[in-house]
């Protein structure tokens, strides 16, 4: 795979708590020239980006973001709010204090909302991974395949840890066939891209990926 069809798997990425409009110019115009998947920007920034570069770009937004205990009322109106904004994509956090309370039902419940309030849209769940144990990540995948989202995603980038090919693996062991993969949080290399897309991941949440071609020709390896 060329580096450069590794970027058609990026949602490239900018959620710094300090991001700035011209950090989001520099992100949306880099994902134009390289054809990445998206751009996954924090909500505030929704509306501005698709009114400067309309359908140019796929719009990804977080909700209940990053650490996921916010009520399902409060997500579900931040995913309405963000599609009038112009967002097309949504990666939600799980409720992980639900999660560590073995509220399973609760979870998926919350889920197969948001993912109503989605629609045709689509939703990725983040699980946050690193604060699970394999019964839990397990309990999840069942959780967001049953409640019909369309990504399981392991990490928001903000926890003690990211994504792992382990982890990576039994997602495929555990999850529906119609539900797809995300791979986010400590991914800084294209050697770690590919990686990924081989175990099975459809796309690739990073803010590293086009710095790393920058200044250099695309290669086969």
């Amino acid at each position: 795979m060329s580096e450069l069809n590794v970027l058609n798997y990026v949602d490239h990425t900018q959620l710094k708590a300090f991001a700035v409009w011209a950090d989001i110019q520099k992100l949306c115009e880099e994902a134009i020239a390289y054809h990445t998947a998206s751009v996954c920007i924090p909500p505030c920034y929704v509306k501005r980006v698709k009114e400067t570069y309309g359908d140019q770009i796929n719009i990804c937004t977080v909700i209940g973001f990053p650490l996921g205990y916010s009520v399902t009322e409060a997500k579900a109106e931040e995913i309405r709010q963000a599609k009038k904004d112009g967002a097309s994509e949504f990666d939600m956090v799980v409720n992980i204090s639900d999660v560590k309370n073995g509220d399973f039902d609760k979870v998926e419940k919350e889920i197969a909302a948001l993912k109503k309030e989605a629609g045709d849209f689509i939703l990725k769940v983040i699980i946050e991974t690193c604060y699970l144990d394999e019964v839990e990540k397990t309990a999840l995948c069942k959780a967001v395949t049953n409640a019909k989202a369309d990504f399981i995603k392991t990490s928001t980038g903000f926890g003690t840890a990211g994504a792992k090919l382990e982890d990576i693996r039994l997602f495929k062991r555990e999850i529906g066939e119609a539900v797809k993969i995300k791979a986010a949080g400590g991914v800084r290399s294209i050697e770690d891209m590919e990686a990924f897309i081989k175990e099975g991941c459809s796309r690739i949440g990073t803010s590293s990926a086009v710095e790393l071609l920058k200044g250099r020709s695309a290669k086969e390896y």
